[in-house]
């Protein structure tokens, strides 16, 4: 009898605990489905190719026709010397003008307006003649910064933190294939050696991608991305079906093939930002690690609910091991259609 139950609950974490966790997952697609709350950053770069003007590009976030109304304000002011021109992408509005500045930009508070009334964050960046770089991230609890006369290395290294921990738990899909690698390893060695497997590949790429040694178009990566989750998604069905494929014999090696290409999707992520340019290595490896902060808080708080739902030990139908894939799976596949469908 002891044994018995023991495989029960054990093995690929119980199915209780799974049945238990679909509540998480619908949160997750109910979160990525409602970004009607538009979470992706701005981006301010302003770029000095002579004494005091700058070159302006400011990129706001596009959902269908809406964008979110923010503008840039400076405390001593500009003076505009080139009307601004708009250009569209499949996700943004890029506003570029060129500007002069009366007085040091160093040393001037620089707000965007209309922040505070988002749920999204500001990345503001300043290239200055001399070769060094100021980059910042706004939120709307705080909306302005001042411009140091010289950024340090811990400064930047901060920033970079926080943004990798926000990219990885503000990417659903990341999210998403991660617990599909929980839900298919069985033991905690074998999910130890998955979770490497996926953070090795996928700090490889994101390096290579984001110094420049690899060039792929981000739309079919996107694409690939969900791809990879309905595939583990399948997996698990099978699995539960006395059906072992690739992902449940050897998931660790599914997550590094995989893992090389979720490396790319925070390439470009981080592209999007950019890397100041006297703190390249710095921002680099700060960014990833907040990526593997995030990616860890979220694998040690799903282990420690199944194991709290574990001991509860509550009795659910066969069928509702199900649920839980077929919703990941549901999902990620629209996210393949739409993506598709963006090239």
């Amino acid at each position: 009898m002891r044994t018995r139950r023991v495989e029960k609950v054990g093995s690929g974490y119980g199915r209780v605990a799974r049945c238990a966790i679909g509540g998480l997952v619908a949160l997750l697609l109910q979160f990525s489905a409602c970004l009607a709350h538009e979470i992706r950053p701005s981006y301010l770069e302003l770029r000095e190719d002579r004494l005091g003007e700058f070159d302006v590009l400011f990129k706001t976030p596009m959902r269908g026709d809406m964008r979110l109304s923010l503008a840039p304000v400076f405390s001593d002011g500009v003076e505009q010397v080139t009307p601004p021109t708009l250009r569209v992408t499949a996700d943004a509005a890029i506003h570029t003008w060129r500007v002069r500045t009366p007085k040091p930009l160093r040393g001037q508070t620089i707000r965007i307006a209309g922040l505070e009334n988002t749920l999204t964050d500001a990345i503001v960046r300043v290239v200055f003649a001399d070769g060094t770089t100021w980059t910042q991230r706004l939120t709307p609890q705080n909306a302005m910064a001042t411009v140091p006369p010289r950024q340090s290395g811990w400064s930047v290294a901060g920033v970079y933190l926080k943004l990798g921990i926000e990219h990885i738990l503000t990417g659903t899909d990341h999210l998403l294939f991660v617990l599909a690698l929980l839900l298919i390893c069985r033991g905690t060695w074998l999910l130890v050696r998955t979770v490497t497997a996926f953070t090795v590949a996928h700090s490889v790429t994101l390096a290579l991608a984001s110094l420049g040694y690899v060039h792929v178009p981000s739309a079919p990566v996107e694409a690939v991305i969900a791809l990879s989750i309905v595939f583990v998604a399948s997996e698990i069905v099978w699995m539960r079906q006395g059906r072992e494929g690739l992902a449940a014999r050897w998931p660790w090696i599914v997550a590094f093939v995989f893992g090389l290409l979720h490396g790319l999707g925070f390439a470009g992520a981080l592209s999007e930002i950019g890397l100041p340019a006297e703190h390249i290595p710095l921002a680099l490896v700060f960014f990833n690690i907040g990526v593997e902060i995030g990616q860890l808080a979220f694998v040690a708080a799903m282990l420690g609910l199944i194991a709290g739902l574990q001991r509860m030990r509550i009795a659910s139908p066969r069928w509702a091991e199900l649920v839980i894939p077929y919703g990941i799976g549901s999902i990620a596949m629209f996210w393949v259609f739409d993506r598709v469908a963006g090239f």
